[in-house]
């Protein structure tokens, strides 16, 4: 799966969401770097909570939904009863007519639920374009890289130089883009954002760029800095640190690491279950929850499988977003509990 970070995304919608919710993230940076907080692993933290704020009428509009459905099922099943031996064109518009009213009685739509998920896809697309690629972003991030990208760039055969970096350290989620059969600045940027401190200690050593080791040393304990969250380097990958225990490097570190993928799969597990479903109305229905139910157990344990291969921060952003799901789900609904039919309709 190749990525070039530092490109923006491009797609209709969400590329126009990302920008907005870069502005964001940036500003959340600047805000921390005020008060003396250079940290990327917290960014991601709050810029979550934010987002996921911003969403709640969203979710509330959801999880209403389901509620109301529950409600809505026995006069449904009742329609569905009457009209079950009954085939004929008459009969079935009868009975379409009959479960319309009871959306409209109970002041919803039937494809409610799938209008709210559609808002949000997109926009959880967009966070997710932002975490991923954040010196795209976040200018800040972008500045730390500049000096020494200069002197990469003004070496005879760079590109060449970095693409075998690349190939030979297997990092499979940065890929070049060429400018007349050159790296472009940005797609430096990339592949310097990507790299795991070892990493950094190998491109200071090779002979070619020997001459601005200081530069990229200095380079590597700022970013480093910035990158650093719990003793873990957010670009980084867990299962690094899992081989590099076996090295004998850090266990806790590697401890640390492994906790990424167990919290996120853990955090998601319980998102999904306190998210309200709403009850079964016929065979479809039936078939459509056994459907979702398949989903929400194979979903978390994908992103735990991901988390292992996956930068540390994107691990950060599956957990954070799902506290903040699970905190946010479980207020909505004591709320939307404490409320009667009657509320809730209007």
């Amino acid at each position: 799966m190749d990525m070039i970070l530092l490109t923006k995304s491009s797609i209709p919608i969400i590329g126009q969401l990302a920008s907005i919710m870069g502005w964001i993230m940036d500003g959340i940076y600047r805000v921390l770097d005020l008060v003396g907080i250079q940290n990327l692993g917290l960014c991601i933290i709050i810029f979550s909570i934010i987002i996921y704020l911003l969403m709640t009428p969203l979710q509330v509009k959801q999880q209403k939904f389901s509620k109301l459905s529950s409600v809505m099922q026995p006069e449904l099943q009742k329609i569905q009863k009457k009209y079950k031996d009954k085939k004929d064109q008459a009969s079935m518009q009868k009975m379409q007519e009959e479960t319309q009213l009871v959306y409209q009685k109970y002041g919803v739509s039937p494809t409610g639920s799938c209008v709210q998920l559609l808002i949000q896809f997109p926009v959880l697309m967009a966070l997710w374009q932002v975490i991923y690629k954040i010196p795209g972003y976040v200018g800040s991030v972008k500045n730390v890289f500049t000096g020494l990208v200069d002197q990469i760039t003004s070496v005879s055969g760079y590109t060449d130089l970095i693409q075998s970096f690349i190939t030979d350290n297997k990092m499979t989620r940065v890929q070049l883009a060429l400018d007349n059969g050159k790296a472009t600045s940005n797609s430096v940027i990339d592949f310097l954002y990507a790299l795991s401190p070892s990493q950094w200690k190998d491109l200071a050593s090779m002979d070619q760029f020997k001459g601005f080791a200081d530069t990229i040393n200095t380079t590597s304990a700022e970013i480093s800095k910035m990158q650093n969250f719990c003793g873990l380097n957010i670009a980084d990958q867990p299962l690094n640190y899992i081989k590099a225990a076996f090295e004998g490097a850090s266990i806790a570190l590697a401890i640390a690491a492994i906790m990424i993928p167990i919290l996120s799969w853990a955090t998601q597990v319980l998102s999904y279950k306190l998210m309200p479903q709403a009850a079964a109305s016929g065979d479809s229905n039936d078939t459509m929850q056994a459907s979702m139910k398949t989903m929400n157990t194979v979903m978390p344990l994908m992103s735990a499988v991901f988390c292992f291969t996956f930068p540390v921060g994107l691990g950060i952003y599956w957990i954070a977003s799902s506290v903040v799901r699970s905190i946010q789900q479980l207020l909505i609904n004591r709320h939307l509990d404490k409320m009667n039919i009657d509320d809730l309709v209007n």
